[in-house]
């Protein structure tokens, strides 16, 4: 049965309408809402028959209050070219409003995205009403962008313009303010504004082959937010060099550079990268948002053992305090955590870092500059000299950084830093490999750390699950090892959270927190690194003292209904 004898069934057409309405469908191509409205139904009509023709069921969306988090889920693009529109979450389902749900290809869009972000959907039919009320709040991010693309026409030579690379700085403020008067200042401000909104760690400018990609990376994922002419790259780029003060006639090799903005009435530093790619220069960069701060110890989601650890470890009046993982990782702001934990009125603090990421106060920062010869090893020399207490460094890269660091920490000093290994038992062998003589880790390394991050569940939300089988059989044997003084203590359960999307939370997430592994020198690590200093018996000694992996800790943060299920398996 087509749609008009349905109609006809159901005495909303009679015969003789019916028969007017086929005949202006062959006339005016098509367009069946247009002929039924000239045959005397209303849109609302048109639109509750369709609904109950086609068995989907209608949407009213009067009072539109779509969040970006919610557009995520559909790109602008698919939204117009198959008429579907995100709506909200509900009970871990997107809503997906659509014109007309018979269209295959809409549908088959539709799944084909729902199976990039796992999250299942359900159809409604909406109005054309609804859908543009729907449309205009994408017009937030790319609609002010494409504002700026109109005024600047079809002139590719933009960075002609003085006033795209126009900067001024304020008479009270040194901070480069982004001025808002040029269309390609405009487009870059606005990427900015938008990417500390959402809270975007990281801001990428990529150039494609036809086409400039942009996206920002939310707690550790990265998503296409914006797509660009590619004749707007040079004049963007140009625009976050001069705010970056870096050359602007400099395209071969990479740059590095940072620039300081004020976002909606506070301060937010950038971290700015260049980098020659085959197409044009790809831009990175790193927001640093000032009113976040550094997080204190507590805020770290360590666990209490791994506190009393930490806090002895900081208190001590010299010796080495190194923490590992992967770039991105969090070990910077564990680090910047550190620091403001010590008590720098009564201790000469000083760091040296690459970049200085943010500023704590009391602590002398310095960044090093490896392309005049100011690296990580000759700033330790130099800070020796200062009469320090307490010296921060960025990152042991080689063996000489490693050296001067085991020897701050033999004379007097207490040193933290970064490494570059998978596990904390890594640190030991790393440093050896390194050049350090293994008689001189023991008197000097106090405590090795290995962290990563997680997704943290949104407050109030997730599935409640119960494990059985073989995964709470993997659970028990995941602490098989470890000493029963120890194992008694965690907080055993079968019930943890699923992440459940809802209409407050999209992705069922919010934020991150770290998972940490960590193991102070003793007696018994000290025998392993003097007599056989290999990972898995460093990992032993120190799983005898009750350390606890990072993938355990994790589990624990998951029966703590911290964090979600899901992320266990992500270690």
């Amino acid at each position: 049965m087509d749609f008009i004898n349905f109609l006809i069934e159901k005495n909303i057409l009679n015969e003789s309408a019916a028969k007017t309405v086929s005949e202006q469908l062959a006339d005016n191509g098509g367009d069946l809402e247009a002929a039924l409205k000239k045959a005397g139904l209303t849109s609302e009509q048109v639109l509750k028959s369709r609904s109950e023709f086609l068995g989907v069921p209608l949407k009213e969306v009067d009072n539109v209050n779509v969040t970006f988090d919610i557009l995520k889920y559909i790109p602008e693009e698919s939204a117009r070219h198959y008429k579907i529109a995100p709506i909200s979450i509900t009970d871990g389902f997107l809503e997906v409003g659509m014109m007309n749900p018979d269209d295959l290809e809409a549908k088959d869009a539709l799944n084909f995205l729902s199976s990039k972000t796992d999250v299942p959907f359900k159809i409604f039919i909406i109005s054309q009403d609804s859908f543009d009320k729907i449309l205009n709040v994408y017009k937030g991010l790319s609609g002010q962008v494409n504002q700026a693309l109109d005024e600047l026409g079809d002139d590719d030579n933009f960075t002609k313009d003085e006033n795209i690379l126009e900067t001024k700085q304020s008479e009270d403020d040194e901070n480069t303010r982004i001025i808002e008067d040029a269309p390609v200042t405009k487009i870059v401000a606005t990427v900015l504004k938008y990417a500390v909104e959402g809270n975007a760690s990281d801001v990428h400018i990529e150039p494609m082959y036809d086409k400039v990609r942009v996206r920002f990376r939310v707690d550790g994922t990265l998503n296409v937010s914006l797509l660009l002419p590619i004749k707007v790259l040079s004049a963007v780029v140009a625009r976050i060099k001069i705010l970056s003060k870096m050359k602007l006639d400099e395209k071969r090799k990479p740059q590095d550079g940072r620039f300081s903005t004020n976002i909606d009435g506070r301060r937010v530093d950038f971290r700015v990268s260049t980098f020659p790619s085959y197409y044009g220069e790809k831009v990175v960069m790193r927001i640093l948002d000032q009113q976040k701060g550094v997080k204190g110890i507590d805020e770290l989601g360590l666990s209490k053992r791994n506190i009393e650890l930490l806090r002895e470890a900081i208190a001590k009046p010299y010796g080495l305090i190194l923490i590992s993982g992967p770039t991105g990782s969090g070990k910077s702001t564990t680090l910047y955590s550190l620091l403001k934990e010590v008590d720098k009125d009564k201790h000469n603090v000083l760091s040296l870092e690459d970049p200085v990421e943010y500023s704590v106060e009391g602590v002398s920062q310095s960044q090093v500059r490896p392309d005049i010869g100011y690296t990580f090893a000759t700033g330790l020399r130099t800070t020796l000299r200062q009469d320090p207490d307490i010296i921060m460094v960025g990152e042991i890269r080689d063996g000489e950084t490693a050296k001067l660091a085991i020897q701050a920490a033999l004379t007097g000093h207490l040193v933290l830093s970064t490494i570059h290994t998978n596990t904390s038992a890594g640190i030991i062998p790393r440093l050896i490999d390194m050049g350090v003589d293994p008689y001189l880790i023991p008197p000097t390394l106090v405590l090795g750390i290995a962290q990563r991050l997680v997704k943290k569940i949104c407050p109030n939300t997730g599935e409640v699950v119960k494990i059985e089988g073989s995964i709470k059989e993997m659970m028990r044997k995941q602490f098989e090892d470890l000493p029963e003084q120890y194992r008694s203590s965690i907080p055993y359960t079968d019930e943890f959270l699923k992440i459940k999307p809802n209409s407050t939370c999209p992705t069922g997430t919010s934020g991150r927190m770290a998972v940490f592994e960590m193991y102070e020198m003793d007696k018994d690590i000290e025998k392993v690194i003097l007599e056989n200093p290999v990972e898995s018996e460093i990992y032993r000694a120190a799983r005898a003292k009750g350390m606890i992996t990072l993938k355990e800790d994790a589990i624990v943060k998951a029966m703590e209904k911290k964090i979600p299920f899901e992320e266990i398996n992500t270690l």
